[in-house]
Formats: structure tokens, sequence, C-alpha cells
């Protein structure tokens, strides 16, 4: 088993201009430079056979490159708590519907893609009961502009579960024209 996403890395500069604002939340668990990335689709734990069939329905999608740029921080929460802060994404209607035809390609590949609203969007920390509060980061941070990007390729990444939270390795990459 194998568990994948796929998504877009961001360019060297807006990576450091987020490790940049990532602090000032105690307990927090911050993304390292490695981690930051925009997920389009979490295909999750698959078999080594579902892998081949997403990596080859990957390779078919016809889409063309597109601009986005990180404006803004927020949180998602779980049961009334915060569970997580990102950094947002304009002109995210690209975004959105790339993300659509990653999740397409991958479900018609057999991966079971959990159903949910896309926010496109770079995670930056993972936070749990202890951490907090996270109020000043978010006030800090709300007029957080980054630099436009250009994406020119999806990545297949597997992720790797461990004691320091999550490694990712690059796959493969699939052009946008």
């Amino acid at each position: 088993m194998v568990r994948l996403f796929a998504g877009l890395l961001p360019s060297a500069a807006t990576r450091s201009l987020l490790l940049g604002r990532m602090h000032g939340v105690a307990g927090a668990r911050w993304q390292s430079d490695a981690q930051l990335h925009l997920t389009l689709a979490f295909i999750g734990e698959v078999s080594e056979r579902t892998a081949e069939a997403v990596d080859a329905a990957l390779s078919t999608i016809s889409a063309p490159r597109l601009s986005y740029q990180v404006q803004g921080v927020g949180s998602f929460t779980r049961k009334d708590r915060p569970h997580s802060l990102w950094a947002g994404i304009v002109a995210a209607a690209p975004v959105t519907a790339l993300a659509t035809k990653v999740e397409t390609a991958c479900r018609k590949a057999g991966a079971d893609i959990q159903r949910r609203a896309f926010v496109p969007h770079i995670t930056l920390a993972r936070l749990n009961a202890a951490s907090g509060p996270i109020e000043d980061f978010l006030s800090a941070n709300n007029a957080l502009s980054g630099p436009g990007e250009l994406a020119d390729a999806v990545i297949l990444f597997e992720s790797r579960l461990g004691r320091e939270g999550s490694t990712y390795h690059e796959l493969a990459r699939y052009p946008l024209f």
C-alpha cells in the first residue's frame, strides 16, 4: 500500500515567504520547506496496482499552465477547534478546475477519493488541543501576499508518515501545456 496525493509545488520565493511567517503559535507543528505544497487531490492509501492506474490516468490529463497567488491566511476547524493553519490562494478558479480534472482521473483509476468542497490552500501548520492561541497569527498575516505562481506540472507525491510528521516523495510529474 502507498499513500498518495497530487498537487502543485510553489516556487522557492513563495515557500521562503511562507517559512518566514511560520511562528507565533505555541505548540504548532509548522511545515518544513519540503512539505509546502498545494494539494489538488488527496488520494489516500491505495494498492500498488491502483497507484499504477492513477499514474496512467494522470498522464492523460490535458490542462493549460495556470497562474495563482498566495494571499491571506486562515484555519480549518474540527469540532469547533482549529486543527490547521493555511495560506489562501487567489485566482482559484483555474486551480479548482484542475483539481476537478485530477480527482475525476483518480476516481476513474479506482481511487476512492473523499468528496468534499475543494478549498485551495497551502497548509502551514498542524494544531492540536494544546496549540494556540491563533488569533494573533491570523491578524498579523491577514494581508499576506505572495508572488505570482505559474504552475507548469501536476505532481504525484507519496506521503510517508513518521514521528516527525509526513515526508513527501515525488513519484511523477505531468506537464501542463
